[in-house]
């Protein structure tokens, strides 16, 4: 068995036939046919069911794919591992983050990483966090900062640092230069702009809202943080988003409020059990530099 009839077994699963996989691999049909039949021969059992329309994995096959998946993914971080630099002059590191934490802690961090680090390549990206838990267990990401917990037994959480939430407005809103603090019933006669349903920032906004005996007037809901952020700066609404995305640079105060703000756990997540390159070991290290003060 050779690492060509692994990608070639999972081509086919993935593809759902012979036909598609074969372009996708660029290969003709009868030469992957072939190599599968070298691959069932070899094993001594029937990895695809080819008498229905739809070529699909047979018991046996789907237990092995599985495998074979592990396998590959094992082999890519091996061969990271042997394009590793120690002293960090180069590498790549595979960074990604929910989108609330792209707001306002994205920008420091890969200010102060690439200042130490000017070799190491970052590819970003924002995902929720169920991509992200997909990303870290099939190896297309070294690391994210998210939320805990986690529901991949796969992934290691490091606590980070506590983020702490805050009601804030933009200079269109009468409570801008307002030094007073808010009671319930004052929270309760704001407009507000909130993140949509499926962010995981609007069920701890949500949260805290039940918590405090307040249904809040929502008027518009954005599923994007960014788009929030524009509403909000130019609308006399209110909002609800971590605390330090309040600056003057951004036009964004945070209201004083009478009851204690929620606050919640942000962790470094990455594979467990897994090689871990010195660019991201590195990136740990200056994440966990925040534990000492709230971003």
């Amino acid at each position: 068995m050779l690492l060509r009839h692994l990608r070639y077994l999972l081509a086919i699963a993935d593809h759902g036939g012979f036909t598609r996989a074969a372009e996708a691999l660029h290969v003709s049909q009868p030469t992957l046919s072939q190599q599968i039949r070298q691959l069932e021969e070899s094993l001594g059992v029937t990895l695809f069911d080819r008498t229905s329309r739809t070529v699909r994995p047979t018991d046996a096959g789907a237990a092995y794919i599985e495998c074979a998946r592990r396998v590959l993914v094992e082999l890519e971080a091996g061969k990271r591992a042997l394009h590793d630099v120690k002293d960090l002059s180069r590498g790549t590191l595979r960074l990604a983050m929910t989108p609330t934490f792209m707001a306002y802690l994205v920008g420091p961090l890969v200010r102060d990483f690439a200042a130490r680090y000017p070799g190491i390549h970052l590819q970003i990206f924002e995902l929720s966090m169920d991509d992200i838990e997909a990303g870290l267990a099939d190896d297309s990401l070294d690391i994210a900062i998210a939320f805990t917990p986690v529901r991949n037994a796969e992934i290691e959480c490091i606590p980070a640092f506590t983020e702490t939430l805050a009601i804030m407005v933009g200079r269109e809103h009468p409570l801008y230069a307002s030094d007073s603090r808010l009671l319930a019933e004052d929270i309760a006669q704001l407009d507000f702009a909130l993140l949509a349903p499926e962010f995981i920032t609007r069920l701890s906004v949500d949260e805290y809202f039940r918590h405090q005996g307040i249904t809040p007037k929502v008027h518009i809901e954005v599923n994007s943080v960014s788009t929030l952020l524009e509403v909000v700066r130019c609308s006399p609404m209110a909002t609800m988003l971590p605390q330090a995305i309040a600056t003057e640079d951004r036009a964004l105060r945070r209201l004083r409020v009478e009851a204690e703000a929620p606050q919640r756990g942000a962790a470094i997540l990455r594979r467990r059990n897994n090689y871990h390159s010195a660019a991201a070991l590195a990136f740990v290290e200056l994440v966990l530099g925040l534990k000492s003060s709230s971003p």
